[in-house]
């Protein structure tokens, strides 16, 4: 069953209302993450210096950090208030404005930008993990993986939308205060392209009265406690959280970087690298999709396992890629990967979930997934730094591997009533 009540029936209204804060988020992470604010931090904001690929990459293991600490805690107070929804939109509006400040910095101010970053990376975080409460409310165990993967695909247009605006405004390598505006442009996009989730979206959980004597603060936490003691219990849960940890830890690596493997290995320019985008959110939104529908029918276990083996092929070729050509194909494939491993790992969360605590225990995917950032991300830029991206890529197969011998065991059935 799911958490929908009969009074409450789940609308497609609602449903696409949840897909269009994918849309919006997406923006963030082409435009700043992968396309185009790390290409200009290390070259204008840097000036070129080699160390910029390390500091990017600590800069976002830290913002992952932060997320890690509180996540779980914000997941427990909107579960006790009953306002995901209201935590979604506020951290949504803080990383909407973070991304639009970055238009304020400009060469030789690396630690005003590597703040703002910091920042924005932090609440887009918090975010994500919200929003994802949402889908045990919206699916049930049957319907998970479709609706997950609707939601990804929307994210893979709403990147392509926003890289195209960005494309619109900037004209690469020749003038650099046009490139900020679009810093500017990606944190309206998000803002506004979240509004049909405010409206749209419906709260269905119910508050819960506080223990006498307690705070809200201390109410949460002693939930999350709780959880944290419980989460043992829930065996194959807290296995695949490990697992969807290592293989999210290769993913976001890959994510971070690929901007500066396609600028230094291959010397893409910019257009070159756009269109690579391109490739790769199109390709992304057939791996959401087209996974999403073989989760529901195949199994979630064989879905992921598909799509780690698609990674590590992604990883082991890149590394010994030598031509444009060929990686634009490496992109196609990377893209579908991507798609089918987010689409899949958090419709396993879901379906997964003990009913009543989706807050909670997606405050936990939060940790785990952001966790990965704590470590592929350092990992990948110092290796880059000091060896080269080849050799980063390649090392960073293994966290694939490491993902797929841990789930291999596991039996990923949907959850029962009152099950652990």
């Amino acid at each position: 069953m799911s958490q929908a009540t009969s009074v409450h029936p789940v609308k497609k209204s609602e449903i696409f209302g949840w897909c269009c804060f994918d849309f919006a988020n997406s923006a963030f992470t082409t435009v700043i993450i992968t396309a185009v604010y790390f290409v200009y931090f290390k070259n204008v904001v840097m000036g070129g210096d080699p160390a910029a690929s390390a500091w990017w990459g600590w800069a976002l293991a830290v913002s992952q950090l932060g997320s890690i600490l509180v996540a779980p805690l914000i997941g427990a107070m909107a579960d006790v208030t009953a306002r995901k929804k209201i935590y979604l939109m506020g951290s949504a509006g803080l990383c909407s404005l973070a991304t639009a400040s970055l238009y304020f910095v400009g060469a030789g101010e690396p630690l005003l930008a590597l703040v703002l970053v910091v920042i924005a990376n932090f609440s887009f975080a918090l975010s994500e993990n919200l929003c994802a409460g949402f889908l045990p409310e919206i699916s049930t165990p049957e319907t998970a993986g479709r609706i997950s993967g609707y939601g990804w695909s929307f994210g893979y247009f709403g990147g392509l939308l926003s890289l195209v605006l960005a494309l619109l405004v900037i004209d690469f390598g020749r003038a650099p205060e046009r490139t900020q505006w679009t810093f500017v442009m990606t944190g309206a996009f998000f803002m506004l392209a979240s509004l049909p989730t405010l409206i749209l979206v419906r709260e269905r959980a119910v508050p819960r009265a506080l223990p006498e004597g307690q705070g809200l603060f201390n109410a949460a936490w002693g939930a999350n406690v709780k959880s944290l003691r419980e989460l043992p219990k829930f065996r194959t849960l807290a296995l695949f959280f490990v697992s969807l940890m290592f293989s999210t830890a290769g993913l976001v690596a890959v994510v971070a970087f690929a901007g500066g493997f396609a600028d230094d290995v291959l010397k893409m320019n910019q257009q070159e690298f756009i269109t690579l985008l391109v490739v790769l959110q199109l390709s992304g939104v057939a791996g959401a999709v087209g996974f999403g529908f073989l989760q529901d029918r195949a199994g979630s276990k064989f879905a992921m396992c598909l799509a780690l083996v698609l990674w590590i092929i992604v990883c082991l070729w890149g590394a010994y890629c030598t031509g444009k050509a060929e990686f634009y194909m490496i992109g196609t494939l990377a893209g579908i990967a991507m798609g089918a491993l987010q689409s899949a790992g958090r419709a396993v969360v879901s379906m997964l979930t003990p009913e009543g605590r989706s807050g909670e225990f997606f405050g936990f995917w939060g940790f785990f997934t952001k966790l990965a950032g704590v470590i592929g991300q350092p990992v990948f830029g110092t290796l880059a730094t000091a060896f080269g991206f080849r050799t980063a890529i390649l090392v960073n197969a293994g966290f694939f591997i490491i993902g797929l011998a841990i789930l291999l065991p596991l039996s990923l059935k949907p959850r029962v009533a009152g099950s652990v």
